[in-house]
């Protein structure tokens, strides 16, 4: 018919009204002294008291810990252009996967460099080249004439990160924040 209520698998924690009288919880702080023979009676460690050391200089700082309420919200370069009612309109984006790498670009021009090279390389190796120095120097002969093979629709990336950055400084002429 009815089966009783099963026990809890776990334990309780265990709280001040589960426990005889002179069971003191408290509340991590830790103690700064000791409960004397009398009732009533506490007496305090002084080398247990908390002190709190100011540094130096702190009437002197003009910075207060707060934001003031009358500052603009940051402008951000990444816009969309949405169009609302037959209008277009410029709306803030989140930063995509593709902003990064143009940024990280950006910052790590010859790494990328050196990595593209690397990757043609190892595209002229898979081809038929044997040695490291006749992939070395078919890489830099592709490098040397301006028509490298590219894939339909491919676009150089450095080409395309100028473009964009140029057209970021266009719209926005002020300091630039990623």
């Amino acid at each position: 018919m009815f089966k009783p209520t099963p026990c809890l698998g776990a334990r309780l924690r265990l709280t001040t009204k589960q426990v005889n009288k002179g069971y003191y919880k408290g509340n991590r702080t830790g103690n700064v002294g000791f409960f004397g023979k009398h009732k009533g009676t506490y007496y305090i460690d002084y080398r247990k008291v908390r002190t709190y050391v100011v540094p130096e200089g702190l009437n002197d700082f003009h910075l207060s810990p707060f934001v003031t309420k009358r500052m603009e919200p940051t402008k951000s370069i990444y816009t969309k252009t949405m169009s609302v009612r037959g209008r277009e309109i410029e709306v803030p984006r989140a930063m995509s996967g593709q902003d990064y790498l143009d940024y990280w670009y950006l910052n790590n021009q010859e790494e990328s460099d050196q990595l593209e090279e690397y990757r043609k390389a190892a595209g002229m190796e898979d081809q038929g080249a044997s040695s490291p120095e006749e992939v070395a120097g078919t890489a830099e002969a592709q490098a040397d004439t301006s028509e490298a093979p590219v894939a339909e629709g491919a676009v150089d990336i450095k080409e395309a990160v100028k473009a964009k950055v140029e057209q970021q400084d266009d719209k926005n002429p002020g300091p630039r924040t990623p």
